[in-house]
Parts: C-alpha cells; structure tokens; sequence
C-alpha cells in the first residue's frame, strides 16, 4: 500500500476500534421474546428437514444400506449382532449421516427460500446465555419433530412383515 493509503486504513481502523470500545462499555439489553422465538425457530426448522431425512432415509433405505456395506467390508448379519452397539448399526448411522450432512445445505437453502431469516441481534446479544439457550432448544426440538416425522416409512412395512409371517 501506498503511504496515504495507509494512514486511510489506520484512520479507519482507529474509528473502528474506538466505536467498538465506546459499544463493549455500553450496557446492552438481553433479546427480548420475540427475538428470542425468531432465534429458536430459526435454528429448529433446519434441524426438523435433517431429522426427517435421516430417520427417513435410515428406516427406508438401511436394510440395502447394511446388506452392500456389509457385503464390501466382509461382515456378515450375524457378525454385526455380536457387539453392543451392532456394528451393522454404526455403519448405517455413519454412511447416513454424512449422506444427511451433504443434505444440509439443501434444507438450510430451502428454509432461507421459505423466508426465515437471521436474527436481528448484536454481538454482545447472541452471545448471551438466553440466546444460546433458546438457539440448543430449537436444534434439539427441531430433530426430535424431524425424527418422529421422518417415521412415516415404518407406516408401509407392517403389511410387508405381516405377508412374509403368512408364508
């Protein structure tokens, strides 16, 4: 950089500098409801479409997903039951998950597309223990709706087991 250059860039920082110094001794008020209901349901939607692809894909797909995991790594059914948890189990969970990971950014688009947007909040104010409290909240009932949703599949697999006990 230039010399004057520099001394723009030294004005300015000082300028910064000395407006976040005069915001850090100021006293700033904690979210307020509203923003603290924005804060859960904008972290809670994401996780209902990643808990409903996951247990979705996991009850739908998981029998194939064991039968060719299982298959390219040489561990037979039985194998799997052995141990507490399966291993069977912990490859299904593994492959799945980092399938509904790479689907994140999908349902994280579409809920920023259906016009959730972020929280108006300050630094000081998202770092406050309200605000993360109500954000773990929203991510962990958000999940929980997304899994018992994402359960929809075992609704056709009862008349299957049901034929296979007939013949």
């Amino acid at each position: 950089l230039h010399s004057t250059e520099r001394s723009c860039l030294l004005r300015e920082l000082h300028r910064f500098e000395s407006i976040a110094i005069a915001q850090e001794k100021l006293e700033v008020a904690p979210p307020s409801p509203g923003q603290l209901r924005h804060v859960f349901f904008h972290n809670a939607l994401p996780f209902v479409g990643f808990g409903f692809l996951d247990n979705a894909i996991m009850i739908a797909a998981g029998t194939q997903i064991e039968l060719s995991i299982g298959v390219v790594l040489g561990i037979s059914t039985m194998a799997g039951n052995i141990s507490k948890p399966s291993l069977k189990e912990i490859q299904n969970h593994l492959f799945l998950f980092s399938c509904s990971c790479s689907l994140a950014g999908y349902v994280e688009a579409l809920a920023s597309r259906l016009g959730l947007s972020i929280p108006d909040l300050t630094p000081k104010q998202a770092d406050m223990w309200q605000t993360r409290l109500s954000a773990h909240l929203g991510k962990a009932i958000g999940v929980t709706i997304g899994c018992i949703l994402g359960m929809f599949p075992l609704l056709f697999f009862g008349e299957e087991e049901e034929k296979l006990e007939e013949k």
